[in-house]
């Protein structure tokens, strides 16, 4: 799914309910300026406020990466991949994050299940990210460094994480080569 396409659902979404950008800031805490560029588009955000907008507009988070229904058991093939969302590293950073969905088109699911390509930032400053629920990662390639409240950790391919998302963390490279995930995160409703 390209940025455009996440703007233009969020802002549908948001007139199908009839909610003004006004009581989705009151709803979601988030600012209304960033409400606004977020469904023009010239901002895309991190996981926390994406699933903030989610509860505001009464939507489950997947929703927004949902095109179409689909078939129980959902089989993603590995040339079937589709990126789905590029996550910012920082208000002035490049893309350094590519989620590719494993659960797109099931519409029934509790779950968020991701590829994920990280690449290495440029960016100094590492904003934590907390939100309701828990995240399970595995490195698929290269190691990253999770930042876990206060603790660094760096993990190599083939180690996972359990943690709780309510603990503000963060996940990037470790050192100068790109790395891959697989991750999948629970959001209770």
């Amino acid at each position: 799914m390209s940025k455009e396409q996440l703007g233009r659902r969020i802002k549908r979404y948001r007139e199908m309910n009839e909610i003004s950008l006004e009581d989705l800031a009151a709803r979601t805490g988030l600012q209304l300026s960033f409400l606004k560029s977020l469904e023009e588009d010239s901002v895309y955000p991190s996981l926390g406020p994406l699933l903030k907008v989610a509860r505001g507009l009464g939507v489950r988070m997947g929703t927004f990466l949902d095109d179409e229904l689909g078939h129980d058991p959902l089989i993603v093939r590995l040339g079937q991949r589709e990126a789905g969302l590029n996550m910012l590293g920082g208000k002035d950073c490049p893309v350094d994050m590519k989620f590719y969905s494993l659960g797109r088109g099931k519409t029934d699911r509790h779950m968020e299940p991701f590829f994920v390509e990280i690449m290495p930032s440029t960016c100094a400053e590492r904003k934590l990210s907390s939100h309701e629920g828990e995240e399970f990662i595995v490195v698929h390639d290269g190691a990253i460094e999770v930042t876990y409240g206060r603790e660094v950790l760096t993990l190599s391919k083939g180690d996972s994480i359990y943690l709780n998302s309510i603990v503000p963390h963060h996940v990037a490279c470790s050192g100068d080569s790109p790395a891959s995930i697989y991750a999948v995160l629970y959001f209770p409703e």
